[in-house]
């Protein structure tokens, strides 16, 4: 696992390094004297040219230098044999460090990535040992370990620790090499303790396993008038992603809005935590969601059945709890909610909060929304948050799309084998396609799907999707071309770029956005046509306005629900559980309540990112924001060649990136003033 930190908050100054004082909160192994001693020393033997690179290294190195480090004496020892002065000698180093932190990364997400095959891939029953496994994460000792044998040290001592600061405000003019050394040193900024890290992917492994296994048999349910709810027979959905998609293919059916509502009303139960134990990922039961009654499958009378302990509140909880172990180890960012903005993102919460405002608080919004119900011909509906009318191809016939998909994909391997046609289809050459799908394996997945880039230039990507007994459906082919986007993205930015520890992007928000573009074109790739005809470039931007929109307040909540927690930390189940539906209705009545004219709805809790993946959620939005501006760029550019070359980029500051992708920074602007022009041209 990398860690990248920054000396300071989101808004501070720089910080000046400190020789001395410990990083992490400990006492300091060594004085300021001996650290002047050795200093002195270096200087004398590499010369007054040296001493700036000196002075900074040994202060990142002693901040971090622990007892069982060694006293003074084995400090200067090590200063004397690892600090390097000479050019070539000092890229030679730096190049090794480079190489051998891609074999380790690259190894150990191979170790990992196979080890929770069985719990991830639909590839027979699971085993109670499998959940063992997947928890496994020999990652979690690498960064301690390479403390331990001082190669971090080596690292901190010839290169220097950068602020998030002086990435945004210098990083443009940085060089490659330059944006290198700094995510070298980033990764060991701080020593975050083995234990704690492998708590942390214990929680998020408990997590997913909870999130995996939370299934709805939708040929169970009933309506409101005690009659079967006419859902295909062993439908089973996943929540939240097959009960939202659900909503989706249910519009402009017969009978579609009561499904509709119905499904609203399991997943109200859900949030609630309502839903009896015995109906979740059960085809024994009927349930009755209205009435929140079961009954034996077909059969006998209706009762009550005990509800679901509140687990979703728990899983949440230990995955609050296990990154809060981190919360010491950073004394410059300490809660996992700063460091999820200023690390991970590299921009600062209200930057975020700021542009999720916009889009939410925008007269656009209520415009769209207008727009909404007249196409339906009735008020709004909560769950018209989903509303897929503007969607290309969202009145073709989705039976028809299933039959399809199905015929294309009987299993994985079908899919896998297309990966080139779809690549070129996409504007990439034969040669290229084939460079890229080669690089990419596609497994069947237990959940909704996912991608998983390497982070070794000779592994491949994985793509994972959800492929039933009767082949992909359309929902599914629609997440594939999804996932397929991040793949790419991976490859690219992993296999193309000239600095592996540049590989990547920016930040998730990024390689959402090359998600989506793939995922906007998921017809065209099947062959077929939208009736919208001339329209399709205003409905495909009204679509992601409103799908932004949407997520963008379960972005919010998501914040909100990790502040509330730091401040109750000792928070129960149930505490937690009832502090998501206050905070949900407020999302719910300040953002949406102005535009669907109805108070006091929970659903943007319904969201399983809030659950299991910590903070995940704000790269939605963004991703939206983001591939409009990219978009907006290659559109009358070629998309393969613009793709490679942004990726190419790698994993630089968020708006250094796009100053150099499109030519300004990240910024709403393009979305909604699209948006405002696809209302006007409809």
């Amino acid at each position: 696992m990398t860690v990248l930190v920054v000396t300071t908050g989101c808004g501070g100054a720089p910080r000046e390094p400190t020789a001395g004082v410990a990083a992490d909160g400990r006492p300091p192994a060594v004085t300021v004297e001996d650290v002047a001693g050795i200093e002195r020393a270096l200087v004398e033997k590499h010369g007054a040219n040296q001493a700036q690179r000196i002075r900074q290294g040994l202060a990142q190195v002693s901040e971090r230098w622990r007892a069982e480090d060694g006293d003074a004496s084995a400090l200067g020892a090590f200063a004397d044999e690892h600090f390097v002065s000479e050019p070539e000698a000092l890229r030679d180093t730096f190049a090794h460090l480079e190489y051998a932190l891609e074999m380790l990364d690259g190894h150990a997400l191979e170790i990992e990535r196979e080890l929770s095959r069985f719990q991830e891939l639909d590839e027979g029953p699971m085993r109670p040992v499998d959940a063992i496994l997947a928890a496994y994460s020999p990652s979690s000792h690498y960064s301690e370990d390479l403390f331990g044998n001082r190669a971090a040290f080596v690292a901190l001592l010839n290169f220097p620790i950068t602020t998030l600061e002086q990435r945004v405000g210098e990083g443009k003019t940085w060089s490659r090499e330059r944006w290198a050394e700094a995510r070298l040193t980033g990764r060991f900024e701080n020593r975050l303790p083995a234990d704690v890290l492998q708590g942390i992917e214990l929680a998020s492994s408990a997590a997913d396993r909870y999130i995996d296994g939370y299934n709805i048999r939708m040929d169970r349910l009933v309506g409101p008038d005690g009659s079967p709810a006419g859902f295909p027979t062993d439908m089973k959905l996943i929540s939240h992603w097959g009960l939202r998609d659900e909503i989706k293919a249910q519009y402009g059916k017969a009978g579609g809005l009561e499904r509709q509502r119905l499904i609203v009303k399991v997943m109200e139960r859900i949030i609630r935590q309502e839903v009896p134990a015995a109906a979740i990922d059960s085809g024994e039961l009927d349930w009755d969601p209205g009435r929140n009654l079961v009954r034996a499958t077909g059969t006998g009378a209706w009762r009550e059945a005990a509800r679901e302990d509140d687990r979703r509140y728990q899983v949440l909880l230990d995955v609050f709890r296990a990154r809060r172990l981190a919360d010491p180890h950073f004394p410059a960012l300490p809660t996992h909610i700063e460091r999820s903005f200023a690390l991970e993102r590299e921009m600062p919460e209200q930057r975020v909060r700021a542009l999720l405002e916009s889009v939410l608080t925008s007269d656009t919004a209520r415009l769209v929304g207008q727009a909404i119900a007249e196409r339906l011909g009735r008020p709004l509906e909560p769950f018209d948050l989903w509303y897929t009318g503007f969607r290309p191809g969202s009145e073709l016939d989705a039976t028809a799309l299933d039959r399809i998909t199905r015929e294309r994909y009987p299993d994985a391997a079908a899919f896998q084998r297309d990966v080139p046609r779809l690549l070129e289809q996409l504007g990439f050459s034969p040669e290229r396609a084939r460079f890229l799908a080669d690089h990419i394996v596609v497994d069947p997945a237990r959940g909704a799907g996912h991608a998983i880039g390497a982070e070794r230039r000779d592994d491949a990507a994985h793509l994972r999707t959800r492929v039933g007994p009767e082949g992909m459906d359309y929902k599914g082919f629609n997440i594939a071309i999804h996932e397929l986007g991040h793949n790419v993205e991976q490859v690219v930015s992993m296999s193309l770029v000239d600095h592996t520890l540049l590989m990547g992007v920016p930040n998730t928000g990024f390689t959402e956005a090359f998600a989506f573009l793939f995922q906007a074109r998921d017809l065209e790739l099947l062959g077929q046509t939208s009736p919208a005809g001339s329209d399709v470039e205003a409905m495909r931007t009204l679509d992601r306005f409103w799908s932004t929109y949407e997520i963008a307040g379960v972005a919010m909540l998501d914040i909100e629900i990790w502040h509330w927690m730091y401040d109750h930390p000792e928070a129960t189940p149930a505490e937690l559980r009832e502090a998501v539906l206050e905070l949900a209705r407020g999302v719910w009545n300040r953002y949406y309540a102005p535009v669907f004219g109805v108070r006091d709805v929970v659903l943007p809790a319904i969201y399983s990112h809030i659950v299991a993946y910590g903070l995940y959620t704000p790269d939605y939005p963004l991703g939206f924001i983001i591939t409009s501006q990219v978009e907006e760029y290659v559109r009358s550019r070629d998309l393969a060649a613009e793709m490679e070359r942004m990726c190419r980029l790698g994993r630089i500051a968020p708006d250094v990136w796009m100053e150099l992708a499109v030519g300004e920074p990240v910024s709403s602007r393009v979305l909604l003033e699209a948006a405002e022009a696809a209302i006007e041209a409809l």
